[in-house]
Parts: C-alpha cells; sequence; structure tokens
C-alpha cells in the first residue's frame, strides 16, 4: 500500500472521501474524481438496486475500510477501524465471504452469488468483473507472495481457483470449477483442472446461445 497522506477538512465530505480512497486504494486512475459515496451508489445499481444484496453489503464494506485508512491521525481513525473490523467481521459470517479491505478493487464489480469466496489482500480486481460463489482467489503457496492482478471485463465462474502472481487480461472468461495458475491473455477462456487456455470464438458463443 502507498504511503498515506493527512486527510484534511470534514470526513464525511465528497472531496475528502475522494482523497482517502485515492490514498488507500491507487488501483484507478480516476480515483480521485469519485467520493465514497458514488462508488456506493454505483455498486448499489449493479447489483440490482436491492440493498437486500449480500453481494453489496461485502463490496460496501470493502470500500468503508477503504476510506478509513485516509485518515492519517490514529486517535481519529480508531472509532472507524474498530467499526470496519465489526462489519467485516459481521459480513463474513452472514455471507461466508472474506473480502478484506487491501484488495484493490475497480469499479462495478458484481458479486452475483455469495459463498466460499476467499479473496486476498493482494489481489486487485478491474471495472466491470463479475465474481461468484465458491471463487479463490489469493496466493499459491504460503511461502510465495504474489496474488492475481485482474483486468476489466474479467468474467469468473462459480468455484474457480485463481493461484499465484498472475495477470488475467480484459474479457477473459474462467470456467466453473477452473484451477488457474498461469496467466490468461485478454478474450481468452480457461477452463479444467490445470486450466487450458483456449481462444474464445466470440461469434460461435452467441449462435450456441440463441440456438438452446
Amino acid at each position: 500500500m502507498s504511503a498515506l497522506q493527512p486527510l484534511v477538512g470534514n470526513p464525511f465530505d465528497a472531496k475528502c472521501m475522494s482523497t482517502a480512497i485515492q490514498t488507500a486504494c491507487p488501483a484507478l486512475p480516476e480515483a480521485s474524481r469519485i467520493s465514497l459515496v458514488e462508488y456506493l451508489l454505483e455498486d448499489w445499481r449493479v447489483h440490482g438496486r436491492n440493498l437486500l444484496s449480500r453481494g453489496l453489503w461485502v463490496l460496501a464494506v470493502h470500500r468503508f475500510g477503504c476510506w478509513r485508512y485516509g485518515i492519517r491521525w490514529r486517535p481519529a481513525r480508531w472509532p472507524f477501524s474498530a467499526l470496519y473490523k465489526l462489519l467485516f467481521l459481521m459480513v463474513q459470517i452472514l455471507t461466508n465471504v472474506e473480502f478484506p479491505c487491501e484488495a484493490r478493487v475497480g469499479r462495478r464489480l458484481r458479486i452475483e452469488h455469495v459463498g466460499d469466496i476467499v479473496i486476498s489482500g493482494d489481489a486487485s480486481f478491474g471495472d466491470d468483473v463479475i465474481l461468484r460463489n465458491g471463487t479463490t482467489i489469493g496466493l499459491k503457496t504460503t511461502n510465495r507472495r504474489g496474488s492475481p492482478q485482474l483486468g476489466n471485463r474479467v468474467d469468473i465462474g462459480a468455484g474457480a481457483k485463481l493461484l499465484g502472481p498472475i495477470i488475467i487480461g480484459d474479457d477473459a472468461v474462467i470456467g466453473a470449477n477452473a484451477v488457474v495458475l498461469r496467466d490468461v491473455p485478454a478474450g481468452h477462456l480457461a477452463v479444467g483442472v490445470p486450466a487450458r487456455i483456449l481462444r474464445r470464438q466470440r461469434e460461435t458463443i452467441v449462435t450456441e446461445g440463441e440456438s438452446k
């Protein structure tokens, strides 16, 4: 994580929230222009405007945990950190999702189904990623650092395991229950155990879908 900068002004002001997000989660070049409230509203829309969506709960706690790092003065940050830890535990119990705020998350991440999801703190997600139940994104071995870095519009099937310091390119699709241990180029499909990398035939996929 990058060095923290002091948060100046009212911490609930949109501009200050943006500064905090940029400080703690620098993955997005746009982050400095987006407030915490705007992130939460966008996540709410992505999850069908459904406040009961447990995927939305997970993301809301993640965004809040990321934001509170922008408060550099520890005595002021402590109540927010305590609240984050409580919310993180509650969401973990209610959803069976472990998604620490240290993981870098882009915009419009959609968690379609919760349950048995484990995300490492050094993983990163681009924009418009789809995440499903049973997914693990993290370390390959305990003695080797490095977790997957996902591009934009990556679609992850249920039960998929993405392990190690690998890069998943834009528009890649990870098949259900695939175990991915190597890079997946942009626009490709990973299926099987261990995963095989296939070139996506977009026209064929559309035709097969329409023929059902």
